[in-house]
């Protein structure tokens, strides 16, 4: 990007000038987009000289800008060029130098707009990365928004190349169990040859049987060939799920392999957490910090509840899934249901609303409290409600989805202490709601606490397993925005 800026410096040198001594005469600031594109329009020049600037490499610089940072007589400007790609350039207008910044740089320089310049050699600094960043890292735009395709070809090129790659699904096959109860393999399978050999057996037994023949109906024969439940309820889906497991052993690809780990019973107890506002299901839309994602919510543990139903029973298995939504329970609840323990989520079977108070050392907190004011309260809160999940379950959840910032930062916390899978939904995040609140975070932090979210965010996101969005534009934005 610098190369681009000093070829329109060498070709267009007045242009340039001009257009960026409009952007250092408005004094120090950050431009946006729309900022950047209208001073170029309203350029005092004849209409070829803008034309030439419009067209030339320095346009498609500030047609990719995000924002520009204006420190007299430096405009640094944040570029996104395709997604998931930033470059920082930064010209000083008086001496009609350009240089390229790092990420770090282009940072303490935006800083400087609040600070000031710092000449502090010991500031700490630190560097919030993914702290799964040893994981593999896809450096396409295309694999944006395809983690898990991304990471089944990762996988599977392993598995291909290097077939001891295999003995940790072998391993993991002959020790899953739930509740006591062995699934997949037992003991007769102790390595993968012996594993490919009754997958042949057990093919050529069960390829002899009715398609609709039912599980229960050839389970002991099955079972001492080294199988166990969760293969399927019926003949026909048993054989899909064992010539899935025989390509894999034969040549791994991306998609047999997604396919075959969606199918193997993993997940039967979920916990979403969303602590903050008054969640019930009557007489609390239009109170405080509680509206659509009640909704949100209660429509996504229906849909998941059939479908973690239909899984189950595909998987020839009779266990029954429980859902837990985790949320703040408040003794003062205003005629609504929030200041009951347990209630049932109606249109569920297996799906309950958990209640747990907020408290501190003064004991439990009676009344609401807005979104914003949570945080001191979080870490107790997660210590609670892990045990109350644990009682509910009698044992740990399998999964555990975070909603908001608050229920993200509460999702690490009993993630991390339950050793359990991770799941955060990005929404709602308040650092988009309010304009560059980023830099100017002190300026609302005694109402909003933005140091206390955005550090929460950072922790839960980088902390998570994966991250689920709506759209792609919310992961890398679009042509047009961020």
């Amino acid at each position: 990007m610098r190369d681009r800026v000093q070829d329109t410096l060498s070709a267009h040198r007045n242009e340039l000038v001009s257009l960026l001594s409009r952007y250092v005469d408005q004094g120090k600031g950050i431009l946006h987009p729309n900022n950047l594109i209208d001073e170029l329009d309203n350029m005092v020049c004849d209409d070829e000289a803008r034309i030439r600037l419009r067209d030339g490499p320095f346009s498609e610089v500030l047609k990719a800008a995000q924002e520009a940072i204006v420190l007299p007589p430096f405009v640094a400007v944040a570029v996104r060029p395709r997604p998931g790609v930033w470059e920082y350039v930064r010209v000083d207008v008086s001496q009609l130098s350009v240089e390229e910044l790092t990420v770090s740089e282009y940072l303490r320089f935006k800083e400087e707009l609040v600070d000031g310049p710092s000449n502090d050699p010991y500031v700490l600094e630190l560097d919030f990365e993914p702290f799964n960043a040893n994981c593999p890292r896809s450096t396409r735009s295309s694999s944006i928004g395809n983690g898990v395709q991304f990471l089944n070809r990762q996988l599977s090129s392993n598995m291909f190349r290097n077939k001891d790659s295999l003995e940790p699904l072998l391993d993991f096959l002959r020790v899953h169990k739930y509740k006591g109860q062995a699934l997949m393999l037992n003991d007769r399978i102790k390595s993968v040859s012996r594993l490919q050999s009754a997958l042949l057996k057990a093919e050529e037994h069960i390829s002899k049987l009715p398609p609709e023949t039912l599980y229960t109906e050839f389970e002991y024969t099955f079972q001492g060939m080294g199988f166990e439940r969760g293969w399927g309820d019926t003949a026909a889906r048993v054989l899909e799920m064992m010539h899935l497991l025989l390509d894999i052993l034969q040549a791994p690809d991306p998609s047999t392999l997604e396919t075959f780990l969606g199918r193997v019973p993993m997940v039967f107890n979920v916990v979403i957490l969303s602590p903050h506002g008054y969640f019930g299901q009557a007489n609390v839309l239009g109170l405080p910090d509680t509206g659509g994602q009640i909704v949100y919510i209660l429509d996504q543990v229906r849909a998941l509840e059939n479908e973690m139903l239909l899984r189950i029973q595909q998987q020839g298995l009779d266990f029954k899934p429980k859902i837990l939504i985790v949320t703040r329970l408040i003794p003062d609840s205003k005629g609504t249901s929030c200041n009951q323990r347990l209630e049932r989520v109606s249109g569920t079977e297996h799906t309950n609303i958990l209640r747990v108070p907020f408290r501190s050392e003064h004991g439990i907190l009676r009344k609401w409290i807005s979104r914003f004011d949570v945080w001191p309260y979080l870490e107790k809160y997660a210590e609670d409600a892990a045990s109350e999940i644990v009682a509910e379950f009698q044992g740990f959840p399998d999964f555990i989805i975070g909603n908001y910032s608050d229920g993200n930062l509460v999702a690490s916390l009993l993630a991390y202490k339950m050793g359990v899978t991770q799941c955060n939904i990005a929404h709602a995040l308040e650092k988009t709601k309010y304009p560059d609140s980023d830099i100017y975070w002190k300026k609302f932090d005694e109402k909003y606490h933005f140091s206390c979210q955005f550090t929460a965010d950072v922790l839960a996101m980088n902390n998570a397993d994966f991250i689920i969005t709506s759209t792609y534009q919310e992961i890398a934005g679009t042509d047009a925005d961020v």
